[in-house]
């Protein structure tokens, strides 16, 4: 599979080299980054308003001193999908004094066979 030469390009990469598969929905998180905490919490209560269909979060980054606001997308994660996102995010972001810090996924999605194991409870004649 060919990717674009450029950020969105090589993550996609990445996922596709370490077995995701592509083809298919994942749980996508674009990062929005802000300053003040008041225009974070606006910016959070605007997105609570509107047809956005995905979870939100906001969250102080203990590092940067910055607030984040993740926005977690179910989503085919296709190059042109990622970057129309990111630029729709950025331009909303923009409005609170604020801007897109990228995107992820976690490795761990629903229906992963990785970690089955996780929801095996221990009993006295566990052996583990």
């Amino acid at each position: 599979m060919q990717f674009p030469d450029d950020d969105n390009g090589k993550m996609l990469e990445a996922m596709a080299d370490a077995g995701i598969d592509l083809s298919k929905a994942l749980d996508v998180d674009f990062f929005l980054v802000f300053e003040d905490q008041r225009d974070a919490e606006s910016a959070l209560e605007e997105l609570g308003k509107s047809d956005l269909e995905g979870e939100i979060e906001l969250l102080l980054n203990d590092e940067s001193g910055k607030w984040e606001l993740i926005v977690c997308l179910n989503m085919v994660p296709a190059y042109d999908t990622i970057v129309e996102q990111e630029i729709s995010l950025h331009e909303f972001a923009q409005e609170f004094g604020g801007v897109t810090d990228g995107w992820g996924v976690m490795q761990h999605q629903e229906g992963d066979d990785d970690f089955a194991d996780d929801a095996h409870e221990c009993s006295d004649d566990c052996k583990h």
